[in-house]
Protein backbone atom coordinates (compact mmCIF):
# COMPACT_ATOMS: atom_id res chain seq x y z
CA UNK A 1 0.00 0.00 0.00
CA UNK A 2 2.77 2.48 0.98
CA UNK A 3 6.45 2.27 -0.05
CA UNK A 4 8.91 2.44 2.74
CA UNK A 5 10.12 6.03 1.36
CA UNK A 6 6.64 7.88 1.90
CA UNK A 7 6.47 6.11 5.32
CA UNK A 8 9.44 7.17 5.99
CA UNK A 9 9.33 10.93 5.09
CA UNK A 10 5.54 10.62 6.13
CA UNK A 11 6.82 9.48 10.11
CA UNK A 12 10.21 11.97 10.11
CA UNK A 13 7.41 15.40 9.20
CA UNK A 14 5.23 14.09 11.95
CA UNK A 15 7.95 13.66 14.88
CA UNK A 16 9.42 17.36 13.53
CA UNK A 17 6.06 18.26 14.19
CA UNK A 18 5.87 17.41 17.59
CA UNK A 19 9.73 19.34 17.86
CA UNK A 20 7.51 22.44 18.18
CA UNK A 21 5.43 23.00 21.48
CA UNK A 22 1.57 23.48 20.54
CA UNK A 23 -1.67 23.84 22.56
CA UNK A 24 -1.68 19.46 22.35
CA UNK A 25 1.90 19.52 24.58
CA UNK A 26 0.37 22.64 26.74
CA UNK A 27 -2.39 21.49 27.49
CA UNK A 28 -0.38 17.72 28.60
CA UNK A 29 1.67 19.76 30.60
CA UNK A 30 -0.62 21.71 32.17
CA UNK A 31 -2.95 18.44 33.21
CA UNK A 32 0.15 16.97 34.71
CA UNK A 33 1.31 20.19 36.66
CA UNK A 34 -1.46 20.18 38.55
CA UNK A 35 -3.75 17.19 38.00
CA UNK A 36 -0.93 14.38 38.57
CA UNK A 37 0.98 12.50 35.91
CA UNK A 38 -2.18 10.01 35.02
CA UNK A 39 -4.48 13.32 34.29
CA UNK A 40 -1.34 14.35 31.66
CA UNK A 41 -1.54 11.12 30.13
CA UNK A 42 -5.13 10.58 29.63
CA UNK A 43 -5.54 13.69 28.14
CA UNK A 44 -2.74 12.93 25.70
CA UNK A 45 -4.62 10.14 24.74
CA UNK A 46 -7.62 12.12 25.02
CA UNK A 47 -6.16 14.29 21.95
CA UNK A 48 -4.90 10.98 20.39
CA UNK A 49 -8.78 9.93 20.50
CA UNK A 50 -9.91 13.20 18.82
CA UNK A 51 -7.14 13.19 16.35
CA UNK A 52 -8.84 9.65 15.21
CA UNK A 53 -12.42 11.49 14.87
CA UNK A 54 -10.12 14.01 12.61
CA UNK A 55 -9.12 11.13 10.27
CA UNK A 56 -12.63 9.37 10.06
CA UNK A 57 -13.79 12.47 8.55
CA UNK A 58 -11.28 13.17 6.59
CA UNK A 59 -11.42 9.35 5.07
CA UNK A 60 -14.54 9.34 4.58
CA UNK A 61 -14.63 12.60 2.76
CA UNK A 62 -11.59 13.10 0.68
CA UNK A 63 -12.22 9.66 -0.05
CA UNK A 64 -15.97 10.30 -1.35
CA UNK A 65 -14.39 13.47 -3.34
CA UNK A 66 -11.58 11.00 -4.86
CA UNK A 67 -14.42 8.50 -6.24
CA UNK A 68 -16.85 10.83 -7.33
CA UNK A 69 -13.75 13.41 -9.17
CA UNK A 70 -10.34 13.65 -9.68
CA UNK A 71 -10.63 16.88 -10.88
CA UNK A 72 -12.49 17.62 -7.39
CA UNK A 73 -9.72 15.76 -5.27
CA UNK A 74 -7.20 17.81 -7.24
CA UNK A 75 -8.70 20.56 -6.18
CA UNK A 76 -7.92 19.31 -2.32
CA UNK A 77 -4.82 18.74 -2.41
CA UNK A 78 -3.48 21.42 -4.33
CA UNK A 79 -5.78 23.77 -1.71
CA UNK A 80 -3.61 21.48 1.06
CA UNK A 81 -0.57 22.07 -0.55
CA UNK A 82 -0.67 25.91 -0.85
CA UNK A 83 -2.01 25.57 3.24
CA UNK A 84 0.66 23.90 3.95
CA UNK A 85 3.37 26.59 2.08
CA UNK A 86 1.39 29.10 4.24
CA UNK A 87 2.15 26.96 7.21
CA UNK A 88 5.57 26.85 6.11
CA UNK A 89 6.52 30.58 6.07
CA UNK A 90 4.75 31.22 9.12
CA UNK A 91 6.90 28.80 11.46
CA UNK A 92 9.80 30.29 9.98
CA UNK A 93 9.11 33.95 10.02
CA UNK A 94 7.13 33.63 13.62
CA UNK A 95 9.45 35.02 16.38
CA UNK A 96 9.03 32.07 19.53
CA UNK A 97 7.96 33.49 22.77
CA UNK A 98 7.86 32.02 26.35
CA UNK A 99 5.15 29.39 26.56
CA UNK A 100 2.74 30.26 28.89
CA UNK A 101 0.59 27.26 30.50
CA UNK A 102 -3.32 28.06 31.32
CA UNK A 103 -4.75 28.51 34.35
CA UNK A 104 -6.79 25.15 34.85
CA UNK A 105 -8.48 24.05 37.89
CA UNK A 106 -7.61 20.41 38.85
CA UNK A 107 -9.62 17.66 37.16
CA UNK A 108 -10.08 13.93 37.63
CA UNK A 109 -8.95 11.64 34.46
CA UNK A 110 -11.84 10.84 33.45
CA UNK A 111 -12.95 14.84 33.10
CA UNK A 112 -9.19 15.87 31.58
CA UNK A 113 -9.90 12.86 28.83
CA UNK A 114 -13.61 14.08 27.80
CA UNK A 115 -12.14 17.60 27.86
CA UNK A 116 -8.95 16.80 25.74
CA UNK A 117 -11.59 15.14 23.30
CA UNK A 118 -13.82 18.24 22.83
CA UNK A 119 -11.14 20.61 22.53
CA UNK A 120 -9.07 18.58 20.18
CA UNK A 121 -12.28 17.80 17.80
CA UNK A 122 -13.52 21.49 17.98
CA UNK A 123 -10.30 22.70 17.05
CA UNK A 124 -10.69 23.84 13.36
CA UNK A 125 -7.07 24.20 12.95
CA UNK A 126 -6.77 20.43 12.99
CA UNK A 127 -9.62 19.30 10.98
CA UNK A 128 -8.04 21.60 8.54
CA UNK A 129 -4.60 20.03 9.05
CA UNK A 130 -5.54 16.93 8.52
CA UNK A 131 -7.88 17.22 5.39
CA UNK A 132 -4.51 19.06 4.07
CA UNK A 133 -1.51 16.75 5.06
CA UNK A 134 -2.65 13.50 4.58
CA UNK A 135 -4.14 13.78 1.18
CA UNK A 136 -0.13 14.48 0.24
CA UNK A 137 0.53 10.86 0.84
CA UNK A 138 -2.46 9.03 -0.38
CA UNK A 139 -2.06 7.88 -3.98
CA UNK A 140 -4.47 5.85 -5.18
CA UNK A 141 -2.87 3.75 -7.96
CA UNK A 142 -1.21 1.94 -4.82
CA UNK A 143 -4.94 0.63 -3.44
CA UNK A 144 -7.87 2.09 -1.57
CA UNK A 145 -7.56 5.35 -0.70
CA UNK A 146 -9.42 5.07 2.60
CA UNK A 147 -7.35 2.39 3.49
CA UNK A 148 -4.01 4.87 3.10
CA UNK A 149 -5.99 8.08 5.19
CA UNK A 150 -7.42 5.47 7.88
CA UNK A 151 -3.39 3.72 8.10
CA UNK A 152 -1.75 7.27 7.63
CA UNK A 153 -4.45 8.97 10.38
CA UNK A 154 -3.69 5.91 12.94
CA UNK A 155 0.17 6.51 12.78
CA UNK A 156 -0.16 9.76 13.14
CA UNK A 157 -2.26 8.63 16.78
CA UNK A 158 0.15 6.16 18.29
CA UNK A 159 2.66 8.11 17.36
CA UNK A 160 1.28 11.59 19.20
CA UNK A 161 -0.30 8.98 22.12
CA UNK A 162 3.39 8.08 22.31
CA UNK A 163 4.98 11.59 22.67
CA UNK A 164 2.40 12.94 24.90
CA UNK A 165 2.48 10.12 27.16
CA UNK A 166 6.44 10.24 27.54
CA UNK A 167 5.99 14.28 28.02
CA UNK A 168 3.81 13.86 30.95
CA UNK A 169 5.76 11.19 32.30
CA UNK A 170 9.09 13.57 32.17
CA UNK A 171 7.35 16.77 31.98
CA UNK A 172 9.00 17.60 35.68
CA UNK A 173 12.43 17.34 34.13
CA UNK A 174 11.18 18.87 30.42
CA UNK A 175 9.69 22.21 32.23
CA UNK A 176 13.59 23.01 33.96
CA UNK A 177 14.24 23.30 30.25
CA UNK A 178 11.69 26.41 29.88
CA UNK A 179 14.01 29.01 29.58
CA UNK A 180 15.31 27.21 26.45
CA UNK A 181 12.72 26.59 24.81
CA UNK A 182 12.61 30.00 23.05
CA UNK A 183 15.93 29.07 21.23
CA UNK A 184 14.80 25.59 20.52
CA UNK A 185 11.36 26.76 19.19
CA UNK A 186 13.71 29.28 16.74
CA UNK A 187 15.22 26.51 15.04
CA UNK A 188 12.64 24.03 14.85
CA UNK A 189 10.27 26.27 13.48
CA UNK A 190 12.72 26.97 10.59
CA UNK A 191 13.87 23.29 9.87
CA UNK A 192 9.91 22.38 10.17
CA UNK A 193 8.45 25.20 8.36
CA UNK A 194 10.77 24.18 5.61
CA UNK A 195 9.54 20.97 5.13
CA UNK A 196 6.23 22.38 5.19
CA UNK A 197 6.87 24.27 2.28
CA UNK A 198 9.21 21.38 0.75
CA UNK A 199 5.99 19.12 0.65
CA UNK A 200 3.93 21.61 -0.18
CA UNK A 201 5.81 22.33 -3.71
CA UNK A 202 6.31 19.00 -4.29
CA UNK A 203 2.71 18.70 -4.45
CA UNK A 204 2.41 21.61 -6.95
CA UNK A 205 5.13 20.57 -9.14
CA UNK A 206 4.47 16.41 -9.54
CA UNK A 207 2.76 14.73 -11.92
CA UNK A 208 -0.73 12.56 -11.09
Amino acid sequence: MFTISTLTAFVAIVLGLFLIPGPAVLLVATRTAQSGRKAGIVSGLGIATGDIIHTLFAAVGLSAILITSAFAFNVVKFAGAAYLIYLGFRAILEKPSDPQMPKVAPVSALSSYRQAIFIEVLNPKTAFFFLSFLPQFVNPVHGSSFLQFITLGLIFVILSAIYTTSFAISVRILMKMVKRISWIGRWTGKIVGSIYIILGLKVVTQNR
